[in-house]
């Protein structure tokens, strides 16, 4: 029996860490057809006695409006829920959304504790994401609880998280994850950063986590290209010559 059969009949019969999977399975379309709707039905069925992970996974899809509308406050309300629970990778979101003011308050020292937390827990994002910005810099872990470190430091990188985005999307050293891929890339681009749009605008275009969105692929493939992104003023070329389908 096929991996997803099993996890639909048992999230049918109300087990929270099937309802999770199935529910992440419909949204990425790995092993099912795409399904986001149905996706984010399971999630918000599991939700109601979630674990760490369902919190974070519903998280992450209305900080971003995945099948949902977008609503940042309750993806604080759910990562901080899955924070204390004690989900590493939630502690990384809500320090996010601390630092960026994401459905709260802007409180960088906050944000940065709870960085910290996360990264002496190992957990790859934020360890990725500090090397990075400091990848030529040694000893980062050890200095992490050092605050008057990090104010120095800007958090605010978008090639930082353009980058983060194409480790998830390729598994440089981590098991691809198209949602936090997608996730990644859409904070840069929304920071400005050329080469996040030109990806954003590919995952509007083939429908990748996201409904297909044509008109907002080609808005974001013209920014990126006024820009200087060569990729997207080549695919916009190709739309110039009638080439409704080119494909970078």
């Amino acid at each position: 029996m096929k991996a997803f059969e099993l996890y639909k009949k048992s999230a049918e019969k109300g087990h929270i860490s099937a309802q999770n999977s199935l529910g992440f399975i419909y949204i990425v379309g790995k092993g099912a057809n795409k399904d986001i709707e149905k996706g984010i039905y399971w999630l918000q069925k599991a939700e109601i006695n979630g674990n760490g992970v369902t919190y974070d996974n519903l998280g992450i899809c209305y900080e971003l409006g995945i099948g949902i509308n977008k609503d940042e406050i309750k993806a604080f309300e759910l990562y901080n829920k899955s924070a204390e629970k004690g989900y590493v990778n939630a502690k990384f979101h809500l320090g996010y959304c601390y630092v960026n003011g994401i459905g709260t308050n802007i409180d960088k020292k906050k944000g940065f504790e709870l960085y910290n937390e996360a990264a002496e827990a190992e957990n790859s994002d934020v360890i990725d994401f500090l090397k990075i910005f400091y990848e030529n810099e040694e000893g980062i872990v050890k200095n992490l609880s050092e605050a008057n470190y990090w104010y120095q430091k800007s958090a605010d990188d978008n090639t930082a998280l353009y980058k983060l985005g194409e480790i998830y999307e390729l598994g440089k050293g981590v098991n691809k994850n198209a949602i936090r891929a997608f996730g990644y890339y859409k904070k840069a681009a929304e920071m400005g950063c050329i080469n996040g749009k030109y990806k954003l605008g590919y995952y509007y275009l083939h429908g990748i986590i996201v409904d297909i969105d044509k008109e907002k692929a080609f808005n974001l493939y013209k920014e990126a290209a006024e820009g200087g992104n060569a990729d997207a003023q080549e695919l916009l070329a190709l739309y110039d010559k009638g080439c409704s389908n080119a494909d970078v």
